[in-house]
């Protein structure tokens, strides 16, 4: 076998460990990238989940709109920045569904995944913390105020349009136990 025989086949052997060595470091970065989300989704599982966000939430569910309903206590709402603590834990919350929405906007974690696990929570929040977002925007004079939050919540809301439930199409369902309903409508 003659030198540039040698010569192009270690320049091809070197090339084919190159290649594999890229291929390797390649699906290592894909590794590393679902860990890191799967480490910020369970962050952002955690805080949503937490006793704080858990009571802001249902304040939000059902005592914001009879709030909102008050032209008396819009004049304590409209205070921009908050300081009642009711208005302090809406604002933590918008700033947390902030941070979720930057984390899903820049491609960190993964929309779907997010809206599987919180598209109706976002949307109840946006819905229900709209007119608080649009009022202190016009007070400080920029809309920026959440922009992340509500591009969130226009991802929920294209995410429900395409899976009104998060079943599985065509998977079996466990048949259904109507135990508690049935004695709840006995006592009635």
């Amino acid at each position: 076998m003659s030198a540039e025989w040698v010569t192009a086949l270690a320049a091809l052997g070197t090339l084919l460990v190159v290649a594999g060595t890229a291929i390797a470091a390649l699906v290592q970065l894909r590794h590393m990238r679902a860990a890191n989300q799967i480490t910020a989704l369970m962050h952002c599982r955690e805080t949503m989940e937490a006793a704080e966000t858990r009571r802001t939430l249902g304040f939000i569910a059902h005592e914001l709109p009879k709030r909102l309903a008050d032209p008396a206590e819009l004049q304590r709402i409209a205070v921009f920045p908050p300081v009642d603590p009711d208005y302090l834990a809406v604002a933590t919350l918008g700033n947390l569904l902030e941070s979720i929405g930057t984390l899903v906007k820049r491609g960190m974690i993964d929309k779907d995944i997010t809206c599987d696990y919180w598209a109706a929570v976002i949307s109840l929040a946006w819905k229900r913390t709209a007119p608080i977002t649009f009022a202190a925007r016009k007070a400080i004079g920029n809309d920026a105020l959440w922009e992340n939050f509500e591009y969130l919540a226009t991802v929920a809301e294209d995410y429900h349009a395409r899976h009104p439930s998060s079943y599985p199409p065509g998977a079996r369902r466990m048949p259904p136990d109507t135990s508690m309903i049935d004695a709840m409508e006995r006592k009635t």
